[in-house]
């Protein structure tokens, strides 16, 4: 009985999979789908029509895995059972064992995401803080780290609008991620990113800190209200000032559009169209003015607000630190990495990440 007395704690976690993972809840939501995209016309709104479908895949999906999650299980508690008799199938059991953990944690995961916009499209924008054009330079660094995140994960990616940097790097960037979890996922980024380098730009070669803001706001559909009175709206249209070829050079397609009440300012250069670049923009924003509103809802504007936070010392939830050693740490988990190069370059983020969102779910307090 050793061999079972040591698996059968782990074993039999997946047999409340069920209640766990909330079978029940997504048998009955994908019922609910189902019947609804059953009915005649309900593909007389395609984009509403295409959602439901996504999800309803999505969901499938998921009850094929945990029902296969469950049937493993199985297997494994009757291999268990005859394992003391057999130190060979001892061993087979202990191979099934890690790769049944493994895929558990990874479910587990996904009990993490929450928040109602997790699966939502994601708005990131970095923006350069203190530190000249090291914190220029910073902010491109960022951008790119996350663009090789977002390809290692699969999500689709487009640029909606940058700000070149005077001598090099940005001043601002925002891009739309897309897939699975990237709102949920990329929430965890939002805060002020601290760099701890010796300079390019410094011809003593001396250690330079900059900062960089990292904002995140899920991208909101069209069904979902958000109140915009045209009146607290001003829009100014220009000449883009970044890559696109004449076209977009030469004519006045770039928008601003700002809200006046809150002084929130959004920006889009990157499509051929003004027309394109307006309802980008009037995409950006709305999510933009939800995410104002929840957080003044929950009473908490500098916490889910990154604006609200100065990009500057003393304000970082991350640093990394590149002299004089080597170091990824985040400052609200505690969780670090000596292998600068596997975040920076290769977009190693989700070690970070899951830890953020883990310490989320037990409730403990943490830095933003």
């Amino acid at each position: 009985m050793s061999c079972w007395s040591t698996l059968s704690f782990y074993i039999d976690a997946p047999f409340n999979s069920r209640s766990i993972f909330d079978f029940a809840g997504k048998e009955a939501r994908s019922g609910q789908l189902e019947r609804e995209l059953g009915v005649q016309g309900a593909w007389d709104d395609p984009d509403s029509a295409q959602r439901a479908a996504q999800e309803l895949n999505r969901l499938q999906v998921e009850m094929r895995d945990l029902a296969s999650l469950e049937a493993r299980s199985r297997d494994l508690l009757e291999l268990a059972e005859l394992a003391d008799d057999d130190p060979a199938m001892g061993d087979q059991v202990g191979r099934e064992l890690s790769s049944l953990a493994d895929e558990m944690a990874k479910r587990e995961l996904d009990l993490l995401f929450q928040d109602p916009y997790s699966d939502y499209p994601a708005l990131l924008s970095v923006h350069a803080g203190a530190g000249g054009t090291d914190a220029q330079d910073w902010a491109d660094m960022l951008l790119r780290m996350y663009l090789r995140w977002a390809d290692r994960r699969g999500l689709q990616t487009s640029l909606i609008d940058q700000s070149e940097g005077e001598e090099a790097g940005l001043k601002s960037a925002t891009v739309r991620l897309e897939g699975a979890h990237a709102y949920g996922r990329l929430r965890a980024e939002k805060g002020v990113h601290r760099l701890v380098r010796i300079s390019p730009f410094d011809s003593q070669h001396r250690r330079h800190t900059a900062f960089a803001l990292v904002e995140v706001y899920p991208e909101i559909p069209d069904e979902v209200e958000v109140e915009i009175d045209e009146k607290d709206v001003r829009v100014d249209v220009y000449r883009s000032s970044g890559a696109g070829g004449q076209h977009v050079n030469k004519t006045s397609s770039a928008v601003r559009i700002t809200h006046l009440p809150t002084g929130i300012v959004v920006t889009c250069q990157n499509e051929r169209s003004q027309q394109q670049n307006r309802e980008t923009a009037w995409r950006v924003l709305r999510s933009r003015l939800l995410d104002y509103q929840r957080a003044q809802r929950a009473e908490h504007l500098a916490d889910l607000k990154g604006d609200q936070i100065s990009p500057e010392w003393g304000n970082q939830i991350r640093s990394y630190v590149l002299q004089p050693y080597t170091m990824v740490k985040d400052a609200r988990t505690g969780y670090e990495t000596g292998n600068v190069d596997a975040v920076l370059n290769e977009g190693d983020l989700d070690p970070f990440i899951e830890a953020f969102l883990r310490q989320e779910a037990t409730g403990r307090e943490r830095i933003d």
